[in-house]
């Protein structure tokens, strides 16, 4: 999934507006402008959209986290190069303080079925015999069971189904 559509369903998902988006950048510990944020956030068919790097969604996810769950003590995170979907959802169940049920309770909610040992295996270390790679299909799933459940929509208002 790209950076840019991640950012813009967070974006709607908690009605976060440029200067708050702003605010959980610098709180990541990237100083961003309103420009930037608007260029990340253009639909893909606008020709001035900018491609949103894997660090500064990275950063973006930090700074929620700490948004939503206070800063954490000592040296900040580590800003990471490159960015998984697994990564992605870890840093969203992590920010959102979600166990294993909530995380299957709002992938049910956007109609996808995960046991458990499924849904577990997106969280093992990658070299793990178990490790299991995201793909696209379940973080956006993920991402419209987030779009209900906190926005109280449901599946047929949602502006972000994707049928795979």
């Amino acid at each position: 999934m790209r950076n840019n559509d991640v950012l813009r369903r967070l974006r709607y998902v908690f009605d976060l507006s440029d200067s708050q988006m702003m605010e959980v950048f610098q709180k990541g510990g990237q100083q961003v402008t309103r420009a930037e944020v608007s260029a990340w956030l253009k639909k893909d068919t606008d020709p001035e959209i900018e491609k949103c790097k894997d660090a500064s969604l990275a950063t973006f996810l930090n700074g929620f986290i700490c948004e939503k769950r206070g800063p954490k003590e000592g040296a900040a995170p580590a800003v990471e190069s490159y960015l998984s979907n697994n990564q992605i959802m870890r840093k969203l169940k992590i920010a959102l303080d979600l166990k294993d049920d909530d995380l299957l309770q709002i992938l049910a909610l956007a109609e996808l079925q995960l046991s458990r040992h499924e849904l577990s295996a997106f969280f093992r270390k990658k070299g793990h015999k178990n490790y299991r790679v995201c793909k696209d299909q379940v973080l956006r799933n993920f991402l419209t069971g987030l779009q209900i459940q906190f926005r109280g929509e449901t599946l047929a208002q949602s502006d972000f189904v994707w049928k795979d």
